[in-house]
């Protein structure tokens, strides 16, 4: 999820964390240090709130090796606490912003950025929570995401599990105005409207993961999953589609 660690859009960390899961809480339980590599294949809109989509190759890596770690959820950073239940990290991520094409004429570029990730991961009764905050220190926004989500795997069987997965992100105005917004400047380069938004919740999410261990180290997974805007994001004119799908077919082999 970032540069100097996997270069990942944000937006797409829970989607792709998913996958992992179907390897099963047992295994990770006796062996903590892990590692499990492997690449897939991603449809995802150009940017939030876009009509057009693009196909992402993506590398799926979940690695821990005492308290660091590397994956798609969390990028790369320590985990200082790790009871097995709860598990509290802070770590370095990587902020996607827009290409000058994925606008419409007019809207300048969003570079991308790096952000500064505060989690907790937390297991009870089968479910898996994740609270996290990112603040960007680099890129166009700089600004404060807040996301949650919750995850519950059922295994159908010793190899087939199933994940659904729900999730909501909450981001400050200097995120939300510097994404969604459109300046003075660019209204008369593009002849949209000018536009501002504040803080608020910005998006919730549903996802639904099918994972299949074709041997004890090979997993393959896909996963469909829909994310809609919310709040005054929804209504900026940037925004040609306020609900958009995504999917993700991975392979991951681990060590």
């Amino acid at each position: 999820m970032f540069p100097v660690s996997l270069r990942v859009p944000v937006r797409l960390g829970a989607l792709l964390a998913v996958p992992l899961a179907g390897w099963g809480g047992t295994a990770q339980a006796q062996d903590r240090d892990h590692v499990v590599l492997g690449a897939g294949v991603a449809v995802t809109p150009v940017r939030q709130g876009a009509d057009d989509y693009r196909l992402l190759p993506i590398p799926t890596i979940d690695i821990k090796e005492g308290w660091f770690f590397a994956n798609l959820r969390n990028g790369i950073g320590i985990e200082p606490i790790d009871t097995g239940a709860v598990t509290i990290g802070v770590s370095a991520v990587f902020l996607q912003g827009y290409r000058k094409r994925d606008v419409p004429a007019g809207i300048d570029r969003l570079s991308d950025g790096v952000g500064a990730r505060v989690f907790a991961n937390i297991r009870t009764h089968g479910f898996v929570a994740t609270l996290g905050t990112t603040k960007g220190v680099s890129g166009g926004t700089e600004g404060v995401i807040a996301d949650a989500s919750l995850s519950y795997p059922v295994a159908l069987s010793s190899r087939f599990t199933l994940t659904p997965t729900i999730g909501a992100s909450w981001a400050d105005g200097k995120h939300n105005n510097r994404y969604f917004g459109v300046t003075a400047a660019e209204s008369l380069a593009s002849g949209l409207p000018r536009f501002t938004a504040g803080s608020g919740f910005k998006d919730v999410s549903g996802a639904l993961t099918a994972s299949y261990r074709l041997t004890d180290r090979i997993s393959l997974s896909a996963t469909g999953s829909v994310t809609s805007l919310l709040g005054e994001v929804k209504d900026s004119p940037l925004v040609e589609r306020k609900t958009q799908p995504m999917g993700l077919l991975a392979f991951t082999y681990r060590m």
